[in-house]
């Protein structure tokens, strides 16, 4: 079960704003993610005892086939629920809880700016380095208040490498990511269920390797 520290940043001027704090691992229905979000390292706002310093948090779990069966997201006091069923379905509620709204799209996934959703995206299409680029649509629930929309991207698996390491070969994929409305092209890289680099996302921490998919 990998257990570590991600830190998350401003993709484009590379403001600091938050560490996600995960363990995550396969199990016999598929695999599951859960993560705390706390304040940037090196602020001055680590957590003391009994204060409440969390600015959000993340539970994800996925069938076999890599859809999402159950999505809780919280940040800001907004919390979104959410799962696979005709496209994708949610319920975002606001900070009172007196206000809830439904939504559903007909696409693939959600996603965010939980390294969880990439990895998630890559368990879901099972890229091989010989295959051509696949389209996937996906629900975005964008910070601060995880308002949701829809977006296009293309993926495509440009390698697949193995590292020596002291704990047995470490696979690493590199995946070409394309947003689809303006073209923009990142690499993500993966091994396993463990995100090692993508724009916004460091791995600043891991406990135990990284879970081997099937």
């Amino acid at each position: 079960m990998p257990r570590g520290r991600y830190s998350l940043h401003d993709p484009h001027d590379h403001t600091p704003l938050a560490d996600e704090r995960f363990h995550c691992a396969p199990g016999p229905s598929g695999w599951r993610y859960v993560s705390q979000l706390t304040p940037p390292s090196g602020t001055g706002r680590a957590e003391t005892p009994g204060s409440d310093t969390s600015l959000g948090s993340v539970d994800l779990a996925l069938d076999d086939l890599g859809r999402p069966i159950r999505l809780e997201l919280h940040a800001s006091g907004w919390q979104v629920r959410g799962a696979a069923l005709d496209g994708v379905t949610w319920v975002r509620t606001d900070p009172t809880g007196t206000h809830a709204t439904e939504g559903n799209v007909r696409a693939h996934a959600f996603t965010g700016t939980s390294p969880a959703f990439l990895v998630a995206t890559a368990r879901l299409l099972r890229l091989t380095p010989d295959a051509s680029a696949t389209r996937v649509r996906l629900v975005a629930l964008t910070d601060p208040v995880l308002a949701p929309r829809t977006l296009d991207q293309s993926w495509a698996l440009i390698t697949r490498e193995a590292h020596a390491t002291d704990n047995g070969p470490l696979i690493v994929e590199e995946y070409q990511v394309t947003a689809l409305d303006t073209g923009e092209q990142h690499a993500v890289h993966l091994s396993g269920d463990v995100v090692l680099s993508a724009p916004g996302i460091e791995l600043e921490d891991l406990e135990t390797p990284p879970s081997v998919f099937n």
